[in-house]
């Protein structure tokens, strides 16, 4: 028997003066909630470091695990992402014998986190302004924003918002600033169905045709888990 959990995509966003409102946190840990913070990051070393064992954490939960019946038999339980196969007992027993690390994404947030700071970005683990964004890069507050339950997801879902929100902020970089309105890279926007039904989502059914370009260009590359780091080191911080 097997039991698959879905875990839909993140969202993320451009927060633009014009869509700026009130910040709240959403329902969450009180720990995370507490990570905001005064300063060019709101992560300090100590959060930074609960926040990547939370994340080793949640990363387990991506394991799946085996439940012997009391009937006899054996019940296998896994997760996994909207639009993703469902796994063969085959392909489920090797992932029990043989876990992934997420040691890449893991490596590859640490690094963003790094480089963000010292292109002196804000990170904040609360909810976007953005409605229904996973994550968003607000340029005229220099603050990028991860809504909390991300960190739920686990490393690999993570990484990818991070990475996308700073495509973003190398997109205002080359602008000029950090501070400026996020312009195109000149990346290629090539990228799946999956991914371009992201685009048809209510969170940009105001989005002006600009607004799409910068997004596209940022799904198209997000899981290119190096790729925000590059482009903030070469556009922000050279």
């Amino acid at each position: 028997m097997l039991a698959g959990t879905l875990l839909l995509l993140g969202l993320g966003a451009l927060t633009l003066p014009r869509l700026l409102g009130p910040d709240q946190a959403i329902g969450t840990s009180a720990a995370l909630d507490a990570r905001v913070e005064e300063g060019p990051a709101g992560l300090d070393p100590q959060a930074r470091a609960q926040l990547m064992d939370e994340l080793a954490a949640a990363d387990q939960e991506w394991i799946p695990r085996a439940e012997a019946l009391p009937e006899g038999g054996t019940r296998y339980l896994y997760k996994r992402r909207s639009g993703d196969p469902e796994l063969s007992i085959a392909e489920i027993q090797d992932l029990i014998d043989r876990p992934p690390s997420f040691l890449r994404e893991r490596n590859a947030i640490v690094a963003l986190l790094d480089t963000l700071e010292r292109a002196q970005v804000r990170i904040d683990l609360v909810r976007p302004h953005k409605q229904g964004a996973a994550g968003e890069w607000d340029p005229r507050a220099g603050t990028l924003r991860i809504r909390p339950d991300v960190v739920e997801k686990g490393s690999a879902e993570f990484a990818k918002v991070l990475n996308h929100e700073a495509i973003h902020v190398a997109q205002s970089c080359g602008n000029g600033n950090l501070r400026a309105a996020p312009r195109p890279l000149g990346l290629t926007t090539r990228m799946d169905a999956r991914l371009e039904r992201n685009l048809d989502e209510p969170i940009y059914e105001n989005a002006s045709a600009s607004e799409q370009e910068l997004e596209r260009e940022a799904y198209a590359n997000q899981h290119h888990l190096e790729l925000g780091t590059a482009l903030v080191e070469s556009h922000c911080l050279s």
